[in-house]
């Protein structure tokens, strides 16, 4: 695997990086990834050249297990070949009236417990989960730039936020002289339904590597579902037990019109360089011109992992890379919707 600047930072990571969000995840009474599992999932990432992971301190049940997987795990490696990232904002503790949210007290109590969790004294990357409205984003910024200042974190990340939130932080930092948001993440795949260019855009100006969740659409675009109805885009044949067959966010996100003709695109281009789709749709992500571009990929086994694995080493063309963007437009030059 090929390792790439992270954005304007020194730090360099790997083409993909692995997110832990399943790790210790039960849904209902299913639990989604056990410490055997993700430790084995982890290995053969790291075995493959991965050394970028991303976690949460919510990220398990109880919150804070897929840190403690990562941690345990970590205990026979060497720490410093990889690059740890972990967030903050959502809520940790149900009982305390402090304990979400991106002010000093949370977001000091929260850093402790991530670093001990993970059994390292720093943190690569922290991003803030989410825009919090409620606490000044000076508040927060200093906040940040002081553990930075301790050593505590290298760089800081911002997920989840409108181009317009991201704008004003780094303004913010700017004038007060506050370490800066160095990598962002937010939803962004080839077929997603919303125009994000404006957000891109400032990442593009700004030098921000850019690490997209979901970037397989929660599994659309690995081209496992089919479309039932030509004239409604939200109907779909799901495997069973898929997230299609369950789940309404996947409805409501990943379903339009727009996904399913870049999902034929993606399909067609998969067939020329006998990929599948899921590979191709993390190297289109991979290839960004205007920015670094880290997409972040879960996997239920060791298979899967391999197979998102093998973007690292297929290659798009330009023609190839640019059908798969146009195909997001009728032939007016209007994007399709819903």
């Amino acid at each position: 695997m090929e390792y790439r600047q992270l954005g304007s930072t020194g730090t360099r990571v790997s083409e993909l990086c692995f997110g832990t969000w399943r790790f210790g995840r039960k849904t209902g009474d299913v639990l989604e990834t056990d410490e055997d599992q993700a430790h084995e999932l982890l290995d053969t990432f790291a075995d493959h050249g991965g050394n970028y992971i991303d976690s949460a301190n919510v990220y398990g049940d109880p919150n804070g297990t897929s840190e403690s997987y990562i941690g345990n795990w970590l205990e026979d490696r060497d720490r410093e070949k990889f690059v740890l990232t972990s967030k903050v904002y959502f809520e940790y503790d149900e009982d305390n009236p402090n304990g979400s949210g991106l002010s000093r007290t949370h977001i000091r109590n929260q850093i402790d417990k991530t670093l001990e969790n993970l059994g390292t004294d720093y943190l690569d990357v922290y991003y803030i989960h989410r825009w919090d409205e409620n606490t000044p984003i000076e508040e927060t910024l200093s906040t940040l730039d002081r553990l930075v200042e301790e050593g505590k974190v290298n760089y800081l990340g911002a997920s989840t936020t409108a181009a317009w939130q991201l704008t004003k932080a780094l303004w913010k930092s700017d004038v007060n002289d506050y370490q800066r948001f160095d990598v962002t993440q937010p939803l962004f795949h080839a077929g997603y339904y919303k125009d994000v260019e404006d957000y891109l855009d400032v990442c593009a100006d700004q030098d921000l590597a850019v690490s997209p969740y979901s970037p397989l659409a929660g599994g659309f675009l690995t081209g496992k579902y089919e479309r039932a109805d030509p004239d409604d885009p939200k109907s779909v044949r799901a495997p069973d037990g898929s997230r299609g067959s369950f789940d309404e966010r996947f409805e409501r996100f990943y379903l339009s019109e727009r996904g399913w003709k870049v999902l034929d695109e993606i399909r067609a281009v998969a067939d020329e360089i006998d990929a599948s789709p899921a590979q191709v749709s993390l190297r289109w992500l991979i290839q960004q011109q205007d920015f670094t571009c880290v997409p972040i990929v879960g996997a239920r086994t060791t298979e899967q992992l391999e197979e998102n694995l093998g973007a690292t080493e297929i290659e798009l063309s330009r023609d190839q890379h640019d059908r798969i963007t146009d195909a997001r437009f009728d032939e007016d030059g209007r994007r399709w919707g819903h």
